[in-house]
Formats: C-alpha cells, structure tokens, sequence
C-alpha cells in the first residue's frame, strides 16, 4: 500500500491542473509540467483564430467556428507535412546527384 502510494505521489509531482478556455468553455487538464506552456499558447492561438473568424464572417453558432478553426489548423498540418516531405525527397535526390558525380570524378580521374 506504501509503495502504491509513493508511486502515485511521484507521477502526480510531475503533473499539473489547470483550466483553458476555448471558445466560452473552460475544460479542466490534468498535464504533465512541460506542456503547460504549449497547451496555453496553443489555446491562445485557437481563441485569436476564432475571435479573426468570428469578426470576418457572420457567425452565430460556435461550432460552425470551430470547424473552421479546426480546418485551418488541419490544413496547416497538412501543408507542412507536404513541405517535410519534399524537403526530404530533395535531400535524398541531392543525396544520389552527388554520389553520382564523385563516381564520374572517380572514373574521369582514372583516364
């Protein structure tokens, strides 16, 4: 029972409570100590995109705002993946261009 105890003691030093609000809602988080900074910018971000949707569009219901906030975040991830993609096929390509060229540096040398 000790050892249960003082198990649980350590894993909840480690965590944090805290409260966000999004969208007029408040949602209670239990988070380890390192992701309260990103969790809190991370919702600062998504009540600023809100506030931009809210005041370009005739918006009433909410939800209809956090779908559009969730597109966008979604089509960000999206589009970034895309780019981590090309950037590592373009990293592989100049990879292969420049084994190719010290082989032909090799072979030119050798006549």
């Amino acid at each position: 029972m000790y050892r249960s105890t003082l198990r649980n003691n350590r894993i909840m030093l480690n965590e944090l409570k805290i409260k966000l609000t999004i969208a007029n809602r408040v949602y209670p988080l239990t988070i380890k100590e390192h992701q309260e900074a990103s969790l809190r910018n991370s919702a600062k971000k998504i009540q600023a995109t809100i506030k931009k949707l809210e005041e370009s569009y005739a918006v009433q219901d909410k939800q209809d705002v956090l779908a559009m906030c969730s597109l966008q975040y979604a089509a960000k991830i999206e589009q970034q993946n895309h780019a981590d993609l090309n950037a590592s096929q373009n990293e592989e390509l100049n990879d292969k261009i420049a084994s190719m060229i010290a082989l032909i540096n090799v072979h030119m040398a050798a006549y």
